[in-house]
């Protein structure tokens, strides 16, 4: 049954310096919560009168809002910036699939640091930076993981058949079966993390996958938004009203257990609204015609303020931090390291330069270091980034897009009207900012992100198309895998010693255990539930299997009634593409799907 908290023990200590009046002298703890596809007008406080939030409201009026924070406009992106406090491209990571939701091994994260500062260090939900050695939560400082494969439930390297009920999750690298949805089962986790902690405080990462498609979730949620000709999609609510009362039980539990006061709680979310609100003419780009979003053009993904404005709550009632107060200044993703470090006191590497900056001074009434600050943000969403691609420039109250469309917020929120012809030195001078910010980071784009197979960490290493480099959209979902998705690509990889390795090319993967010409069954719908059936599948007969890799070219006729394709080889030390390929009996080629590697 939803319900809503109290939370009228936050509101005890008013507004001072923050971090003055740590009242424990004690290191604060920390839970980061980001949700998924969740937009700053999909929020009752932040003016939306369709959808019930009571407990994200009440948090609102205890935070440091930011009302004017940006994101990347996608997923991946704006999760490797926030942990980082770099530009997302620096990260490696401007692309949700193609081998570009990678972050460079040379990154160093938030929970590396909180760890080398004594915190112990967790995760649950949704990591999408890598599902391989060296990008997984494990490789970046996260001591206890649990999270999903891919970039949601439903993706290519999520267990097969996930439905967010009664799933098999990732925990500490081993796959594992857990009972209920899968938002409680993030929430219920971290209280039962919480309790183990005596000793350290904690630093948590609680990314929901949620509201992120499929949008699964109890008709018990999504009934009351059914049937409302001001509501875009009932089911997308509903799950943002679950995450609401799971925000309401986590700090009814963090004040029964006394840790509230001396906890630094954060909301925020990933990008602009999936669903919503419906726009006309492109469906990301448009101007909204159905639901809400705050007033903004578009919707995730755009370019426009819709695809990146998000909201950011920030309290810790022993900081000072209890008071509602809206902060209006440009602020973005990568100023939450930053402001972490800030807050928490840490040790940091002089050798870690940040993009961002701490957001402490503005909750301290000063301004200084924000004032005519720039803020880029782009979905570029290809092999290799592009100047000006889907990016939006952004100065106090000027939007300046794509490099040819300017627009005043302050006159024009919703960006109908592009008055760059009408300020030609306002764009000589923002596009020059640009050509700076670009000069100063593409050089990055050279560090590339290998997967490494062949080391103590990995092995076998489990390969997927979702992360295959091609001029095409990789094959990030399962429906893609059902329907004999024909594309091909490569991955990159680092072989870490020279020696004999074993590959096996499957088409479906091997939790299946189907055979290469088999149709899989179609998963079921649940009764009670938003959760339909699955795509039918079809079959694919395989008559020819081919690697590609260093100098080396194998092929062999296969027996499609097998699981997988076996080829064993020698590889040298170093990197090395790897390109596979299944001859089907049409005369179609198409790369295999599931690839493991391993060293014997």
């Amino acid at each position: 049954m939803k319900r809503a908290t109290t939370l009228l023990a936050l509101l005890a200590i008013p507004l001072c310096f923050v971090g003055c009046n740590n009242i424990e002298g004690k290191k604060p703890n920390v839970i980061l919560i980001m949700v998924d596809d969740q937009g700053y007008g999909d929020i009752a406080c932040l003016g939306n009168a369709y959808i019930k939030t009571p407990n994200l409201d009440q948090l609102h009026k205890v935070s440091a809002r930011f009302t004017d924070y940006h994101v990347s406009p996608t997923c991946s992106p704006t999760r490797a910036a926030l942990l980082t406090g770099h530009h997302s491209n620096r990260t490696g990571v401007w692309h949700t699939v193609n081998g570009r939701s990678l972050i460079l091994e040379r990154e160093t994260i938030m929970p590396q640091v909180f760890k080398e500062n004594g915190y112990s260090t967790a995760i649950f939900g949704k990591w999408h930076l890598g599902d391989n050695y060296p990008f997984r939560p494990q490789d970046k400082g996260f001591e206890e993981v649990l999270v999903h494969g891919g970039g949601g439930m439903e993706q290519t390297m999520d267990y097969w058949d996930n439905d967010y009920y009664d799933d098999m999750y990732l925990h500490n690298g081993q796959l594992k079966q857990y009972k209920g949805y899968c938002t409680d089962i993030w929430f219920n986790e971290t209280k039962q993390y919480i309790d183990k902690q005596k000793d350290k405080p904690f630093f948590i990462y609680l990314p929901t996958n949620a509201a992120h498609s499929p949008y699964f979730v109890d008709d018990t949620y999504s009934d009351p938004y059914k049937d409302n000709e001001n509501i875009h999609h009932a089911p997308f609510y509903g799950m943002l009203s679950n995450i609401d009362e799971n925000i309401g039980k986590l700090i009814d539990y963090l004040e029964s257990k006394k840790l509230i006061d001396n906890t630094i709680i954060i909301f925020t979310t990933d990008n602009g609204t999936a669903q919503g609100a419906k726009v006309e003419g492109h469906r990301l780009d448009g101007f909204v015609v159905k639901g809400n979003n705050a007033g903004m053009r578009g919707v995730k993904a755009s370019m426009y303020e819709g695809g990146h404005r998000v909201p950011l709550f920030i309290h810790w009632k022993n900081g000072g931090i209890s008071k509602g107060k809206d902060i209006n200044e440009l602020t973005a993703h990568y100023d939450i390291f930053p402001t972490l470090v800030d807050l928490c006191k840490l040790d940091i590497s002089t050798e870690i330069k940040f993009d961002g900056n701490s957001l402490v001074p503005l909750i301290n009434g000063n301004n200084e270091d924000f004032k005519d600050r720039i803020v880029i943000t782009n979905s570029q969403r290809t092999e290799v980034p592009e100047p000006w691609r889907r990016t939006a420039l952004m100065q106090a109250n000027w939007r300046l897009i794509n490099g040819t469309e300017l627009y005043d917020l302050d006159k024009d929120p919703e960006q109908r009207t592009n008055i760059a012809e009408q300020y030609p030195e306002k764009m000589e001078e923002l596009k020059a900012a640009y050509d700076d910010w670009w000069t100063e980071i593409s050089p990055s784009y050279k560090d590339q992100p290998y997967i490494i197979v062949g080391h103590e960490a990995e092995n076998p290493s489990k390969l997927y198309c979702h992360d295959w480099h091609t001029e095409e959209v990789s094959p990030w979902h399962q429906r893609h895998i059902r329907q004999g998705y024909i594309d091909n690509g490569y991955w990159m990889l680092k072989i870490a010693e020279s020696g004999t390795y074993q590959l096996k090319l499957r088409r479906w993967p091997e939790e299946t255990h189907l055979p290469l010409n088999a149709q899989a069954p179609v998963r079921p719908a649940i009764p009670g539930t938003s959760v339909s059936e699955s795509k039918k599948s079809k079959a694919l007969i395989v008559q020819k299997a081919s690697v590609k890799i260093q100098d080396k070219e194998l092929s062999q006729e296969v027996d499609p009634s097998a699981e997988f394709v076996e080829f064993t080889l020698e590889l040298q030390k170093g990197t090395a593409n790897l390109e596979t390929s299944f001859l089907l009996d049409d005369g179609v080629e198409i790369g295999a799907y599931y690839v493991s590697v391993e060293k014997l």
